[in-house]
């Protein structure tokens, strides 16, 4: 595996992860499909005469007498076993054309105006000039706990970041970094604290209260900063943050049936691991990997398409462990119970009720997410228990898509620094 460099942080190559259950999928998938086949062929110990095969299972018996009575006995099954063999070696060499493509993340990171253990404010306003003329709005953007920052600044083309400070914004993102010693010990009410704490650093350097964009889990966390510190926060935009984690459960049967089991893990261990997380996010589609890879395989290696592939498949094997009571919250709080959704989750001792907050606020919601279901987002956006000042933002995006795609700035991007740049002044 081929080392690497994002900013300060040495990596290795280390996707599609968890590889052992990507491979594993596709293997028992195609492999148990020969078995099916067998079993249901006349004369196997397991057909039964009386129960007809399902329609599907009879045309492929058919198509495979067909071709046996051309070509001899066997012959179906042997092209078979080397079609299994085929998309095997296709996905192998999909996987290795990844870990081998010499394209890496290569922008400079800006520099760091504040931190705290091992999270830290990039500044990206600061080399920036229309970001640092007189006036500019600061925004604090919170990205998830999980997925690391990255995918906000992926290239020089597709940063939403570099695109706010061109806009005369003047962003500062929350690089949250990996746990510390301390930091595992945290649950939300200790980063929602910590939230706090970077907005008062940048009320005081701004001599304004900044706005806030929270995505994805940064969102979730958002909302609590903006219940919590009103006066701090001039506008809250959320991309695509959940809230209402009851609000669509499709596809989600194996993260709540586990939940339970990965919060004693994370309790035992101290933190939940990448390759636990993304486990959960492969439970949302088992077979996405073998499909992206495949489609990786054919595309131009030296063009741009395959370029933004191999950026993007290593920003999401780039997680952060999740802090162990953090975890917890979530697999069982969040996800289990529905605390947010049901107005029951407590941060600091103060219930969290989006009705009670009255700051401009957006809410976008890309309708092809399979991450954050659209209806557990949109309860943020609800008339009767959704934020009080809410503009809603319905995109025909998905939850990745609408920051990096090909449509994003144009259905996304614009729309959004258009808003944080008509957010009314609030001084201290």
């Amino acid at each position: 595996m081929q080392a690497r460099q994002v900013g300060t942080r040495p990596q290795l190559r280390m996707g599609p992860r968890p590889l052992p259950l990507h491979l594993g999928t596709a293997l028992m998938t195609w492999v148990s499909s020969e078995s099916a086949l067998r079993l249901w062929k006349p004369g196997s110990l397991s057909s039964n005469p009386a129960s007809p095969a399902p329609e599907a299972i009879a045309a492929v018996l058919s198509e495979a007498a067909a071709l046996e009575a051309h070509t001899g006995a066997g012959a179906f099954d042997e092209a078979l076993r080397r079609e299994i063999g085929r998309r095997m070696e296709r996905l192998a060499d999909g996987v290795l054309a990844y870990r081998r493509h010499p394209v890496h993340r290569s922008l400079e990171n800006p520099p760091a105006a504040w931190r705290e253990g091992n999270t830290q404010l990039l500044d990206y306003g600061a080399t920036h000039r229309a970001a640092r003329a007189r006036g500019a709005r600061a925004v604090l953007v919170v990205p998830s706990l999980i997925n690391r920052w990255e995918v906000l600044d992926l290239t020089a083309e597709k940063s939403l970041l570099r695109a706010m400070a061109a806009h005369g914004l003047r962003p500062y993102l929350v690089d949250w970094g990996t746990p510390n010693a301390e930091e595992r010990g945290f649950d939300t009410t200790a980063y929602v604290a910590r939230l706090e704490r970077a907005v008062a650093f940048l009320t005081k350097r701004a001599r304004r209260a900044p706005a806030v964009m929270g995505y994805c889990m940064g969102g979730t966390l958002s909302v609590a900063l903006a219940a919590r510190q009103p006066r701090r926060v001039a506008g809250l935009a959320l991309l695509a943050s959940p809230w209402d984690f009851h609000g669509d459960r499709t596809g989600q049967a194996f993260l709540v049936s586990s939940g339970p089991l990965l919060a004693e893990v994370a309790d035992r261990v101290g933190e939940l691991p990448v390759d636990i997380l993304q486990t959960l996010f492969w439970s949302l589609d088992p077979w996405l990997a073998v499909k992206k890879f495949a489609r990786f395989l054919g595309m131009d290696q030296q063009g741009d398409q395959a370029r933004e592939f191999v950026l993007l498949e290593d920003w999401l094997n780039d997680g952060a462990p999740l802090a162990g009571p953090t975890a917890r919250e979530c697999l069982i709080d969040w996800y289990g119970n529905n605390t947010p959704g049901t107005g029951k989750w407590i941060v600091g001792g103060r219930r969290i009720l989006p009705s009670k907050i009255n700051v401009p606020s957006l809410v976008m919601i890309p309708s092809g997410d399979r991450i954050v279901p659209p209806l557990s987002a949109a309860a943020l956006a609800d008339p009767v228990k959704g934020l009080r000042n809410v503009t809603r933002r319905d995109l025909p995006l998905g939850h990745i898509g609408m920051v990096v795609s090909s449509r994003a700035r144009d259905l996304c991007w614009t729309p959004l620094l258009d808003w944080l740049s008509d957010i009314p002044a609030k001084r201290k």
